[in-house]
């Protein structure tokens, strides 16, 4: 009976936000997550940033129908008194109601085994290059293309982490090690644990690790006051070698992405060998040492030491592509301090991305991820579908008068570049900096 319900406020459920007292509202229905929060299988991050509040919409966007089942066992009894849904999230719910009823989540098409196949053989033509070819350009057109190589494997690692690309789970699983860890180097648990993270809190500063490359780059001057990240907890100290780099940023951009996946690298083995909990540690530990062993191996096939540091820098070259394509996608939106609400997820993830556009040829090249809002409203569609979806998404973004960014990709890196270098330039000058500030604030509302 609708009088027997027992009912508390949002300020009451805002209270249950700290490790050890979790709780969440899933359509007006409040959930006691404290427990499940160490068996997400998304990790606890994404629970602990939107704790103490509704979180339907994330829940919708990241979740199969089969996982409703589960709800009922986290019930506290409670319902939300002043639950309200906005015209907005009602309109995305519907959209994500009505993919759901045309398969769309469930039809993965052939993208993943197209790519799997294109990895395979790019990998044999690299042994080849490296093993029976004794010419310098044709050990230099190997290593480009075993960046290449690494660029599509990582775009299959990130599709098998936001659904299942393989039949069942654990070939799932395999993919992702395989993809991942063993092919690239970059373990699989360390990017789920970030991934998760920047999707749900899409853009702040001091919850999305994404944007948090102090001392290198500061996307914005609010990264001067040396906020602390709440995802690392630790503050990132804007000192005067973060000043001076970040004064020189918009010059230096490129170079860094050169070698950005020596970072992923370090980040990687920070995590793995890290007290943190890990989950599928020793799988992914595994997996890094297939990858320095068949890697350095590799390298050494080589007749010099000259033509080895050349392999090695143009294969990282090649990847830098995929690096500036991450950055592209969010450096040049709007950014905001402060957790993520999931009353306003929708208008969060408009706000916080950029969509490059291309001729549906390039496709493969971007991995899907040219759409960007596109993936981030709906992460666990397959990236064949994101093209025809597109529309929809830009029609309901008007309907609301919410952005929808969709640039080229020359376009994007100059807004990029302009972003780093407003930035730059009050890095520079912060003896002055309430003026300099105040004018980018009138220029960027949102951050």
């Amino acid at each position: 009976m609708e009088g027997q319900k027992k009912y508390i406020t949002c300020e009451e459920l805002k209270k249950h936000n700290k490790p050890g007292d979790l709780w969440i509202s899933i359509q007006g229905k409040v959930y006691n997550v404290t427990d499940w929060a160490k068996q997400h299988p998304g990790g606890d991050t994404p629970l602990l940033n939107l704790a103490g509040q509704d979180v339907t919409d994330a829940f919708i966007a990241y979740h199969p129908g089969t996982a409703w089942q589960y709800l009922d066992k986290l019930f506290t009894g409670y319902y939300l008194q002043d639950f309200h849904v906005s015209e907005v999230s009602r309109d995305y719910r519907r959209l994500a109601s009505e993919f759901s009823k045309l398969g769309l989540f469930d039809r993965k098409g052939h993208v993943c085994l197209w790519s799997l196949t294109a990895v395979v053989m790019m990998f044999c033509a690299v042994l080849y290059g490296v093993l029976k070819c004794e010419s310098v350009w044709a050990h230099l057109g190997s290593a480009s293309l075993l960046g290449l190589l690494w660029v599509q494997s990582a775009y299959v690692g990130h599709d098998s982490g936001h659904y299942q690309v393989m039949c069942n789970r654990r070939f799932n699983k395999v993919a992702q090690l395989l993809s991942g860890n063993c092919l690239t180097g970059i373990s699989i648990a360390w990017w789920k644990w970030t991934h998760n993270a920047h999707h749900i809190a899409c853009n702040s500063l001091d919850y999305d690790p994404d944007l948090q490359h102090i001392p290198v780059f500061a996307v914005s001057p609010r990264f001067f006051d040396s906020i602390t990240s709440v995802f690392y907890g630790r503050k990132l100290e804007f000192d005067s070698v973060s000043r001076f780099l970040v004064s020189y940023q918009h010059w230096t951009y490129y170079p860094v992405m050169i070698v950005g996946r020596v970072n992923l690298f370090i980040q990687t083995f920070l995590l793995l060998f890290s007290r943190r909990k890990v989950p599928d540690r020793a799988l992914n530990i595994m997996g890094i040492l297939v990858f320095w062993i068949w890697f350095p191996i590799l390298v050494s096939f080589l007749p010099n030491w000259t033509e080895r540091v050349l392999f090695v820098l143009t294969s990282f070259a090649v990847t830098a592509i995929q690096h500036i394509q991450f950055t592209l996608n969010h450096f040049s939106a709007n950014v905001y301090v402060g957790p993520p609400s999931g009353n306003d997820w929708f208008e969060k993830q408009t706000g916080g991305t950029v969509d490059i556009s291309c001729s549906s040829y390039m496709d493969w090249f971007f991995g899907g991820l040219q759409f960007q809002l596109e993936h981030h409203l709906f992460p666990r569609l397959p990236r064949c579908h994101l093209r025809k979806i597109s529309p929809l998404v830009k029609d309901l973004c008007k309907k609301h008068n919410l952005p929808y960014v969709s640039v080229s990709f020359w376009e994007a890196n100059k807004l990029t570049i302009r972003t780093l270098k407003t930035a730059a330039l009050q890095a520079r000058d912060l003896a002055n900096p309430v003026t300099n500030n105040l004018l980018w604030e009138a220029f960027n509302t949102h951050g």
